[in-house]
C-alpha cells in the first residue's frame, strides 16, 4: 500500500512541478524576448534617428546634394561621428549609410573590408523609401549572420537621397536565455528533490495510521476488539483514528452486551424450562400429592408466561431491527391509560406500602400515538418502578403538558440507576443489575424497546436518578389536536341514517 500511495504522490507532484516550470520557463522566455524586441527596436530606432538626423544637417550645411558627395568630401567628419557614436551605443549594434540604390557607402562596426562593396536589396530599398524598414534577417547575403535590423530614409530637401541602417545580433538575448533556462531547470530538479523527501515523509505520516487500521481490523474480524490505533496529531487522518477506536470501542461494548444478553437469556430460557420440566415430571410420577396439583399448576403458568413475555420482547427487538414494526396513530387519553396501568399495580403497591401520588393538569389529556406502543412502554416503565420501589417509598406519576407536548414521567424512591449506567440503559442487551439480585426476570430490553418507540413516534425519552436516592424516567407525547380528539371518539352512524 505505502509504495502504490507514495507512487501515486509523487508521480503527481512531479507532474504538477514539471508542469508549473514548463508554464513558468515559457511565460518567462516570452516575456523576455518580448522586451528584448521592443527594446532592441527602440534602441536601433533612436541610433537610426540620431545618424540621420546628423547626416541631413550636415548635408545642408555643406551644401551637398547625394550621400555619396557629403560622405567623399566629409568622410574624415562622417568617421569622427561614428567614432563618437560607439560611445552610446552597444557592442552588438551596427550601422552603415547607403545611397538610393541600396550601394552602401559608410559603416561602422562591420570587420569584414569587402562590406563597402555590398549592395541592399532594392525591395528593402523601397520599404525604406515607405514608411521605414524593419525585420530579421542577412539582407540576402548583405549580413554574414542572421541581424534584426531597421532603416529610415535620409531627405535632403524633402527628396530621399539614401538611407541609414541600424542592425543587432540576438546574441545577448540567447545568452540571457540559455542561463534563464540552465536556472530553471536547476531550480526545478531542487524543487523536485525537496517534493520527493516532503511526500516520502507526508506519506509516511497518512499510511502508517491506515496500515494500523488494516490490522486492527483484521483482529475485529477474528474477534479481538482491544485492539486500538496510536493517534498523533490533530488533522484529519488523526480524526480518523480516534472515529476508529470509537468505532472499536463501540464494537467491544455491544460485543460484552450481546455476551451478556445471551447468557442472560440462556438463564432465562432455562430456568422457567427446568422449572416446567419438573412439575410436569413430579406431577405425572405421583411425587406430588394430588391436593398439591393447582398450586404447582399455577406455578407452572407463572413460568409459561415469563417465556412468553421473554419470546415476545425478542420478537420486539427482531421487528424493530428490520423496521418492520408499524404503529397506527391516533387520539386516546393518556391519563386514563394510567389509571388503569396504576390499579393493575395494586397488590403489588400494597405489599411495599408504597405512597403513591397521580398528578396531572386535567382529569383528561389526550395524545396522538399509538395507542398499544405507549401502553407497552408505560406499563414496563411503572412496573419498573414498582419492582425497584423501597418498602414506603414515594411512588409518582404526573403527567403535565407544555407547549404542545404532553410530558409523562413515572418516579420511585428506591436504590436507583449508577451514575455509570445512566447513559447505557437505553442500550439493547444492556442490563444494570448484573447481579440479577433484583430483577430476576428482566431481558434488559424493555427499555430499548421503549426508546425505539419513543424514536419512531419523533419524541423523547430520558432518566433522571441519584444512586440510593430516586430514580424517575420521563418520555413526551404530541398533544392531540380537537379535531383529532373528535374524530377518534366520534360515535359511528346507525343503520338506516341519511
Amino acid at each position: 500500500m505505502f509504495k502504490s500511495i507514495f507512487t501515486k504522490y509523487m508521480t503527481t507532484f512531479m507532474l504538477i512541478i514539471i508542469a508549473s516550470f514548463i508554464m513558468l520557463a515559457s511565460v518567462i522566455s516570452t516575456m523576455m524576448v518580448n522586451y528584448y524586441s521592443d527594446a532592441s527596436r527602440n534602441r536601433l530606432t533612436s541610433t537610426a534617428e540620431a545618424v540621420r538626423t546628423l547626416v541631413q544637417k550636415r548635408m545642408d550645411y555643406t551644401g551637398t546634394d547625394t550621400m555619396r558627395d557629403y560622405l567623399t568630401v566629409n568622410s574624415n567628419e562622417v568617421g569622427a561621428y561614428f567614432t563618437v557614436m560607439t560611445r552610446y551605443m552597444d557592442e552588438d549594434v551596427s550601422l552603415f549609410l547607403t545611397d538610393n540604390d541600396g550601394n552602401i557607402l559608410a559603416f561602422m562596426g562591420f570587420a569584414d573590408p569587402e562590406f563597402g562593396s555590398k549592395k541592399v536589396p532594392a525591395d528593402v530599398m523601397t520599404a525604406v523609401g515607405g514608411s521605414g524598414y524593419t525585420g530579421e534577417g542577412d539582407l540576402d547575403g548583405v549580413l554574414t549572420v542572421r541581424r534584426s535590423i531597421l532603416g529610415v530614409p535620409i531627405y535632403k530637401n524633402g527628396i530621399q537621397v539614401g538611407a541609414v541602417f541600424a542592425c543587432t545580433t540576438s546574441s545577448s538575448l540567447n545568452q540571457l536565455m540559455e542561463t534563464t533556462i540552465k536556472t530553471i531547470i536547476m531550480t526545478c530538479l531542487w524543487v523536485l528533490l525537496a517534493t520527493l523527501i516532503a511526500v516520502y515523509f507526508i506519506t509516511e505520516r497518512i499510511v502508517s495510521p491506515i496500515k494500523e487500521m488494516g490490522k486492527a481490523a483484521k483482529s475485529f474480524a477474528a474477534g479481538k476488539f482491544d485492539v486500538r490505533v496510536p493517534v498523533t496529531g490533530h488533522d484529519e487522518i488523526s480524526e480518523l483514528a480516534v472515529a476508529f477506536n470509537n468505532m472499536a470501542s463501540s464494537l467491544a461494548d455491544l460485543e460484552n452486551m450481546r455476551s451478556t444478553f445471551l447468557s442472560n437469556v440462556s438463564h432465562d430460557l432455562r430456568t422457567p424450562m427446568t422449572t416446567i420440566s419438573g412439575f410436569i415430571d413430579a406431577l405425572l410420577d405421583g411425587t406430588i400429592p394430588p391436593e398439591k396439583h393447582e398450586y404447582y399448576l399455577r406455578m407452572i403458568g407463572d413460568e409459561v408466561r415469563r417465556l412468553s413475555r421473554l419470546v415476545a420482547a425478542l420478537l420486539d427487538v427482531s421487528r424493530i431491527q428490520a423496521g418492520d414494526r408499524k404503529f397506527t396513530m391516533k387520539a386516546f387519553d393518556i391519563c386514563e391509560m394510567a389509571r388503569v396501568i396504576l390499579l393493575s399495580f395494586e397488590q403489588k403497591i400494597d405489599r411495599k406500602k408504597l405512597d403513591v401520588e397521580f398528578e396531572t393538569d386535567n382529569e383528561n389529556m389526550y395524545v396522538w400515538a399509538d395507542r398499544d406502543a405507549i401502553y407497552q412502554i408505560l406499563y414496563n416503565i411503572c412496573d419498573n418502578a414498582v419492582k425497584f420501589s423501597r418498602d414506603g417509598g414515594k411512588y409518582r406519576i404526573r403527567i403535565i403538558e407544555r407547549e404542545k407536548k404532553v410530558f409523562v414521567s413515572v418516579y420511585n424512591e428506591g436504590e436507583g440507576i449508577k451514575a455509570e449506567d445512566v447513559p447505557h440503559v437505553f442500550e439493547r442487551f444492556y442490563k444494570g443489575d448484573k447481579s440479577r439480585g433484583l430483577d430476576k426476570t428482566g431481558t434488559g430490553l424493555g427499555l430499548y424497546i421503549a426508546k425505539s418507540i419513543i424514536d419512531a413516534h419523533n419524541e423523547e425519552i430520558w432518566v433522571k436518578s441519584k444512586y440510593g436516592e430516586y430514580c424517575e424516567f420521563v418520555f413526551t407525547l404530541k398533544k392531540a389536536s380537537d379535531g383529532q380528539v373528535k374524530k377518534a371518539f366520534a360515535k359511528p352512524a346507525e343503520n338506516g341514517a341519511d
